[in-house]
């Protein structure tokens, strides 16, 4: 589904994959937590505000869906505000509205003030706090990224056990009112979270590396996008995009509604609200383990169909907990579902970033999110309008979990039919390398030989002389008479028959003959 890009981080900066990175990553950890949980937890207070407003299922199930579409549909503004102000500036701002919010919301007096309070200052706020988050945790891992965004999903149901509960204390202590405005206290969390964001700065050059930085430096540089709508030309960002939105159909579905599903079958308000704990704790270990799954060297060039599988997963398990008649029965679909909805959490950053890479992943996230919001403000409200017209709690599962396993069939369908394998092919600078190697190794070979050969020609050539002057002097000693003529004519002929007789491949053995013979005249002088 498209090439894994590198991530090099801001400003050209290599990511960490740790130091600092840790830190970031406890932060992401927190404002994950209370992303996706408050939506969640908030349901806790739906039975006491249908009583107090007067409002029917689908009316009270509004608020949590303005507020998942603040998180999603806020993901442009978040993008051009990032790009402009930076992370950390823009999370601590939105921590102070996501707080707000919930304060406001404390003191409302219809449904429609918490729609505006609750919904939309709160839910930009978290927004404001959330993609941010992601971004930086993406510029400090890379080769870690898969495990770092695993343990960052997981915050959602560490909170999600945390503030469930908490919800469920606060509203018989304080009432649903003194339980907002203490949730707005705890929100403020976030600016400390933002502070954590420390941009990545380069590490110190040398001069010469100073000089060069100040050449290209020289040379003009287009402006950056504050949006950058090119992502639309990659085809794995498009399928990823539209699986996406019809997965959001129905994946917030079940945790909204299974407390009120427990409620309808004549459980306590307490039992009830402890199904979304055991999901939430099911979840804390789902995700981590499934980042180290989809950090293994064979699943992370394929981690678009272990997405998808995660995806068929978890409509699956919301089709067989459909038929759920007891409490012991939405247990057990709490455990599954915990499970497949953490792998699903785990990845579904994950794929988006191993598409687009660290530079374009601040304007995609936004886009994306932005097509969600539209699935965000259908799913759970048509949910709810199906449960007041049917009064069944079964069609709003079974709907769930066919809108999800839909999606899981269009991403790995159409990534197969329309996303083609390039050939793998060398880097060119490790073909100029290898080429350059091969060169030296080929020069240093051929002077070797060479050296080799002068040497040999050298040994060969100072016994011949040596063998010449030899046998002419015997000649010369032995035949006196013999005209000149004659001796020029022999010596050729002698030195031709040497030649004959060396052989290339034989050639070190006859000159130690030679010098074997040539030692004892030397020796004896």
């Amino acid at each position: 589904m498209g090439g894994v890009a590198l991530d090099e981080g801001g400003s050209g900066v290599k990511a960490p994959d740790g130091g600092w990175g840790w830190a970031v990553l406890f932060g992401c950890f927190v404002i994950t937590g209370f992303s996706y949980a408050f939506p969640k937890a908030v349901s806790v207070f739906f039975k006491e505000l249908i009583k107090e407003f007067g409002v029917g299922y689908s009316d009270t199930a509004w608020i949590s869906s303005i507020l998942l579409a603040m998180l999603y549909g806020s993901g442009p503004l978040c993008s051009v505000l990032v790009n402009r102000f930076g992370c950390r500036p823009v999370m601590m701002v939105g921590g102070l509205f996501a707080s707000l919010g919930m304060v406001l919301a404390s003191f409302s007096t219809s449904i429609i003030h918490i729609y505006l309070s609750t919904g939309v200052i709160t839910g930009l706020g978290l927004a404001l706090n959330f993609q941010p988050s992601l971004i930086m945790l993406n510029r400090y891992f890379n080769e870690k990224r898969p495990l770092a965004n695993g343990l960052a999903a997981a915050g959602s149901p560490v909170a999600l056990c945390c503030l469930s509960p908490l919800g469920q204390a606060l509203q018989y202590m304080y009432g649903w009112r003194g339980g907002f405005l203490i949730l707005g206290g705890m929100l403020l969390n976030c600016c400390a979270c933002g502070a954590l964001m420390r941009p990545l700065t380069a590490p110190k050059k040398s001069e010469e590396d100073q000089e060069a930085h100040k050449v290209v430096e020289e040379k003009p540089k287009p402006k950056r996008k504050l949006l950058d709508f090119s992502v639309f030309k990659d085809r794995g960002f498009v399928i990823y995009t539209v699986a996406a939105a019809i997965m959001v159909l129905g994946l917030f579905v079940p945790p909204v509604f299974v407390v009120s599903y427990a409620k309808e079958l004549g459980n306590e308000d307490t039992k009830s609200a402890l199904l979304l704990t055991i999901l939430g704790f099911i979840d804390i270990f789902a995700r981590p383990t499934c980042g180290i799954i989809a950090g293994l060297k064979w699943v992370r060039p394929r981690c678009v169909y272990f997405f998808s599988f995660a995806m068929i997963f978890n409509g699956t398990t919301d089709i067989i907990g459909s038929m759920s008649k007891d409490y012991s029965a939405l247990v057990v679909f709490c455990i599954f579902f915990g499970i497949s909805y953490g792998m699903v959490g785990a990845l579904q950053f994950e794929v988006l970033m191993a598409i687009v890479g660290t530079e374009k992943f601040s304007s995609a996230i936004g886009l994306v999110l932005l097509v969600e919001a539209v699935a965000v403000l259908v799913g759970p409200p048509g949910a709810g309008r199906l449960l007041d017209a049917t009064k069944v709690y079964m069609y709003v599962f079974l709907l769930a979990g066919c809108e999800v396993v839909l999606s899981a069939v269009v991403l790995c369908v159409c990534n197969l039919l329309f996303i083609k394998k390039k050939p793998q092919q060398s880097d060119p600078c490790a073909k100029m390398e290898r080429a350059v190697m091969e060169t030296e190794m080929e020069q240093l070979n051929k002077v070797q030989q060479d050296d080799h050969e002068d040497g040999g020609d050298r040994g060969e050539a100072e016994p011949k002389k040596e063998q010449e002057g030899e046998q002419s002097n015997q000649e010369t000693s032995e035949k006196p008479e013999v005209e000149p003529q004659n001796r020029s004519t022999k010596e050729p002929e002698a030195s031709k028959d040497e030649m004959d007789s060396v052989d290339p491949e034989t050639g070190t053995k006859e000159a130690t003959k030679v010098n074997g013979c040539v030692v004892e005249p030397e020796s004896s002088l």
